[in-house]
């Protein structure tokens, strides 16, 4: 980072700079509200009219994380998982504050390297990969990339001889994550050898370890066992008269919030037992819903409604198959609340609110309790940056890529 307020940086990033940026004043406001504000500038001044579902990215909320990461982890680089959310300018953001990035495949490392980041600090994290993307990554000389097969070996051998390798392994069972990575990915403890020599046969490098914990991991105490198991395998490495290791990939898993700073003091703790004797190697991390989750925030307009009695149906124009997909993708547990400041004793009714699809399935909460809402308000979901926009189609005719995102900033 140059000189001043990493805002300054931050704001004249590539990815950010050209982007439509709303300034605000937080004041003594709490986060939610100051979102809320800015959310209700947009509606009322964007001109043209905002007339449909868009995001806003606070990109205070991503320097907070940022510094909080670097205070409580500051011996470990993040590399930012790009397929979290790959929003130029929370990539733009986290570049310009010197994060790395992790990339799983050719559009996500262009997207990166579009932003100016170096080859360098990309680690190709995908490992099984398409031959054309790793020749790709060649080409533009992204050197580090994951592995967990002889096969895998093979084909790096073949399109990207160069390439240096982590021997990702498996992440121990009974983590509690939102999504068990170890099901499709990572090496067992009796593999750990033979991988080993299938590189050193092929005469690739294997620069060090990475392993997954799993996205959104609740029982953090599994990363003491991910660097016991690490540990292991760069004594395996130098026993079969490998080079030393160099690189600890810790991978990912991270939540903001309490959770972090349970995760951190296992990480530490376990980092100074395992690796203390180690000075030389370097550290670093997978985080993805980590920096994105909190920082954006979702405003989707009610396009229609339906009176049963005393139930209310809206119908909102995102859903299941847009950016809200993370209900089913990443277990978000959707709580609209209306951007319409609330009466006080306004009575609520029992509601049902659906996306703009043609399939009934597309229904974000059933029996939720809201005031009474009309065709054209306006209903937020708060933390919605993990796994959102990233995965949504273009299902019935509904493009996720269409909805806007502003980005707000207060300096």
């Amino acid at each position: 980072m140059g000189g001043g307020h990493p805002m300054q940086t931050v704001l004249l990033a590539p990815g950010v700079k050209d982007k439509r940026l709303v300034s605000f004043t937080r004041g003594a406001l709490k986060e939610k509200d100051a979102v809320t504000g800015i959310i209700r500038s947009i509606v009322a001044t964007a001109n043209p009219a905002q007339r449909s579902a868009f995001h806003v990215l606070d990109l205070n909320k991503v320097l907070d994380l940022f510094s909080s990461w670097r205070r409580a982890l500051p011996d470990v680089r993040p590399y930012y998982a790009v397929k979290c959310n790959p929003e130029p300018a929370i990539l733009g953001a986290l570049a310009a504050l010197g994060a790395g990035f992790d990339c799983a495949s050719r559009a996500e490392i262009e997207a990166v390297l579009r932003l100016g980041v170096q080859p360098s600090s990309i680690v190709y994290a995908n490992p099984c990969k398409p031959e054309p993307h790793l020749e790709y990554a060649a080409e533009v000389g992204v050197n580090l990339a994951t592995y967990d097969s002889e096969e895998e070996v093979a084909k790096v051998k073949r399109c990207h001889p160069k390439c240096e390798l982590l021997l990702r392994l498996k992440g121990p069972d009974g983590a509690e994550a939102k999504y068990n990575l170890g099901t499709k990915y990572g090496a067992h403890a009796d593999e750990v050898v033979p991988l080993l020599r299938a590189a050193q046969r092929a005469g690739i490098n294997v620069a060090g370890v990475s392993f997954h914990v799993g996205s959104g991991v609740s029982r953090v105490d599994v990363y003491r066992g991910a660097i016991e198991a690490a540990r292991a395998a760069f004594d395996e490495a130098v026993a079969v008269g490998m080079p030393p290791m160099r690189v600890l990939d810790i991978g990912g898993g991270f939540t903001a919030g309490a959770t972090f700073g349970e995760a951190v003091a296992v990480i530490n703790d376990a980092l100074l037992h395992y690796f203390g004797d180690l000075p030389c190697v370097e550290v670093i991390g997978e985080p993805g819903r980590y920096f994105a989750e909190t920082a954006f925030t979702l405003a989707a307009r009610v396009i229609g409604k339906r009176t049963r009695g005393e139930v209310r149906e809206y119908w909102i124009d995102d859903g299941l198959y847009g950016s809200l997909n993370c209900i089913l993708m990443d277990q978000y547990d959707p709580r609209p609340r209306p951007l319409a400041s609330p009466r006080p004793g306004e009575k609520t009714h029992t509601s049902t609110v659906f996306g703009p699809t043609c399939d009934s399935q597309d229904r974000m909460v059933t029996e939720h309790q809201l005031p009474e809402i009309s065709v054209g308000d306006w209903l937020i979901f708060d933390d919605m940056g993990a796994y959102s926009t990233a995965a949504g189609s273009k299902f019935n005719g509904f493009d996720t890529s269409e909805i806007k995102i502003y980005v707000a900033y207060s300096s």
